[in-house]
């Protein structure tokens, strides 16, 4: 029976984010959270993975008491069990330190022979988290999948198509296996109302930094973090352009060259 360990996050609406001008904080108040999209890529691939070939999904995440929302989000798909890593201590982390306390929890509950997120989160936006927990699950890395065409129990590999800059690749690799999920052919469902109705109550397993087995407390939080995120700037905004219709090309160029020429360009 397959394995499917699923790793989410529950992120800010970005398009409701502002950031304060003074701290250059994002301003979080008031602002709804959301699961990662591009992790809902990833649950709805390991939804039919279990559908085609059968097995378990457990889904993690860590954060804050109400990131438990997205892990009921994978419940009410399917996961079967739910983890939640969540203490102040874990406070500050970057992918560096998340990715470590995330793998130490979900390790407690056995192995895994795919593991599925997001190629990148909204918030953040490094792409690394897929690679770092590669390396410490000590399984294959397949970044970019646009498609799982295979899996191969037996031989315990699997075949997928991966989206590069120059078209697509078809790749074997060997579980345990990490893929980094595109949203080219894992749109989200929308969860049945029994799903939903589960979902409400089904338990969730809440770890903390005493609890996760073999912690090492020097490795979690702003202490385990090897990058330090200072200030947020909000991109800069340029001018509006200007349309032109001028009522033909001959008179749209001299309107072109007369603007240059008043700011001094020509």
């Amino acid at each position: 029976m397959l394995k499917i360990l699923v790793c989410v996050k529950q992120v800010p609406d970005i398009n409701l984010v502002k950031i304060d001008p003074v701290t250059g904080s994002l301003i979080r108040d008031g602002v709804p959270a959301i699961m990662n999209p591009q992790d809902g890529n990833a649950l709805e691939a390991a939804v039919r993975l279990k559908e085609t070939y059968g097995g378990e999904i457990t889904a993690v995440t860590m954060g804050p008491n109400a990131a438990a929302s997205v892990l009921r989000e994978c419940i009410s798909v399917g996961a079967s069990r739910a983890i939640l890593c969540s203490d102040y201590a874990f406070k500050d982390a970057d992918t560096l330190s998340t990715s470590y306390t995330i793998v130490q929890g979900a390790k407690m509950f056995g192995d895994y022979d795919i593991i599925l997120c997001g190629r990148e989160t909204l918030d953040g936006g490094t792409g690394q988290m897929g690679a770092q927990l590669a390396e410490r699950f000590d399984a294959s890395l397949v970044s970019s999948v646009a498609l799982i065409k295979e899996v191969n129990e037996e031989k315990r590999t699997i075949i997928a198509e991966r989206d590069t800059e120059y078209g697509v690749e078809i790749v074997e690799a060997q579980m345990p296996v990490l893929c980094t999920v595109e949203k080219t052919n894992y749109q989200p469902r929308i969860p049945n109302f029994k799903g939903k109705k589960y979902a409400r109550t089904a338990e969730i397993t809440v770890l903390n930094a005493d609890t996760i087995e073999g912690l090492d407390k020097a490795k979690i939080g702003a202490p385990g973090s090897g990058t330090i995120v200072p200030r947020t700037y909000p991109p800069e905004k340029g001018e509006s352009g200007v349309m032109l219709d001028e009522g033909d090309s001959a008179k749209n160029v001299a309107k072109v060259m007369e603007i240059l020429a008043d700011k001094g360009l020509m």
